[in-house]
């Protein structure tokens, strides 16, 4: 990861916001605010303009700088969230102007730390860590297990390969939302009812990795 595929990546991220927009705000009809696809729109879409004209090149100062434009245009609890990720990514990214798979890996988990600790939650809780969390832990399990991967180093298809199993990760931990029941936000006051129910955020967090799929197979 560089500045340029960091900016590639997050632009095709922000294009699935785009595509998914109304998706996401009927999910978030059923037990939110329903704002979740304008908000994750315009805020990608944000960081995603930045990022193509930005000069810098060190990581940790263009996450750091990405979480302070994305907390203010995606002006919501999810929005304050991610940009608490994008902080705990530019912290372990500090001084780094390229990483390698591994150190991308760590860096993520790195990000979910933060956002544990500032939200209090944790898997299980049907939020988007349902689906950030297992998506970063077989990203780190693709990194180690494959061939060539011993020095973080791997080609562009193979790193596209590690990064579709973690999309599908993700896509696997959102589903399982459906049969959780909401302990966090304005959704835990529909209790039992949001059993059943497909938590947006998760979905966020699968298009996340969506989006970085298609860019490396598109890259490569």
């Amino acid at each position: 990861m560089n500045v340029q595929s960091l900016a590639g990546a997050v632009n095709a991220i922000s294009r699935l916001m785009a595509e998914n927009r109304d998706y996401l705000i009927q999910l978030d009809q059923q037990n939110g605010d329903g704002d979740l696809g304008v908000t994750m729109s315009v805020g990608f879409k944000a960081v995603s303009d930045y990022l193509a004209s930005a000069e810098e090149k060190d990581l940790g100062k263009l996450f750091m700088k990405s979480s302070g434009i994305f907390n203010e245009m995606a002006s919501s609890t999810l929005g304050t969230i991610l940009s608490v990720g994008f902080m705990g990514m530019a912290k372990a990214l500090k001084g780094k102007e390229e990483a390698g798979i591994d150190e991308t890996a760590a860096a993520l988990a790195a990000g979910i730390a933060a956002i544990m600790e500032k939200a209090k939650s944790k898997p299980g809780e049907k939020t988007i860590l349902d689906a950030l969390y297992p998506a970063v832990e077989a990203l780190k399990n693709a990194n180690s297990d494959a061939d060539g991967y011993a020095d973080g180093k791997a080609g562009a298809l193979d790193e596209a390969a590690a990064w579709t199993k973690a999309a599908q990760a993700a896509a696997e931990g959102s589903e399982s939302t459906k049969a959780m029941k909401s302990v966090h936000g304005r959704a835990v006051y529909y209790g039992e009812k949001s059993i059943g129910v497909l938590d947006g955020g998760s979905v966020v967090g699968k298009l996340i990795f969506e989006g970085i799929v298609a860019y490396l197979k598109g890259r490569g």
